[in-house]
């Protein structure tokens, strides 16, 4: 498990139990031989909240300018692409999917982390576009850190972010259940 996924799954964790909800956060250990389709999972009786999140992490001051579907995504012995397995699975399983990416910038900058929604991704990848830039991704809402933890938050229905696009969830107030 990476730190990005590692701090991903406390910090959904932290916000799970400080609202009481009836939900958990984690991640499935990873086998060698055995396909894992996302890396953070999120159950819940809410399905705003019943989420699969791919987790990428990509190192701006080492010079990376874009995640790039050919790089920083598998191809299994199949020949079928990682976007189009967890697309399958999100469909089938009726999570929904995001793709959270972490812009490390270096000592003394810290990090960023962005919460791409899937269809997003899904729609980028299947224009044929090669990659998305560090810009494209900052155009998307922003994981807020609080030191080395990142903050999931509600407020009126939304994950507490920046950017200029909005994650929303749309949380049930009560244990358990939905706003329906």
């Amino acid at each position: 498990m990476t730190e990005f996924e590692r701090v991903l799954v406390n910090s959904f964790n932290s916000y799970i139990e400080e609202k009481g909800i009836r939900a958990i956060s984690y991640r499935l250990k990873q086998h060698r031989f055995t396909a894992q389709f996302l890396d953070v999972l999120v159950d819940s009786l809410d399905p705003d909240l019943y989420l699969g999140i791919e987790c990428k992490s990509i190192s701006v001051d080492k010079g990376a300018t874009a995640l790039y579907f050919s790089q920083h995504f598998t191809v299994d012995k199949k020949g079928v692409h990682q976007i189009d397995r967890i697309s399958d699975y999100l469909n089938k399983s009726g999570r929904r999917g995001f793709l959270a990416v972490e812009l490390r910038l270096g000592m003394g900058h810290g990090r960023e982390a962005y919460m791409v929604p899937w269809e997003e991704l899904e729609k980028n990848y299947h224009t044929e576009s090669l990659k998305l830039t560090v810009q494209e991704i900052r155009n998307f809402p922003e994981i807020k850190r609080d030191g080395k933890d990142y903050i999931i938050n509600r407020k009126n229905g939304e994950v507490k972010t920046t950017g200029k696009k909005t994650v929303k969830l749309k949380l049930a107030e009560n244990l358990g259940e939905t706003n329906d």
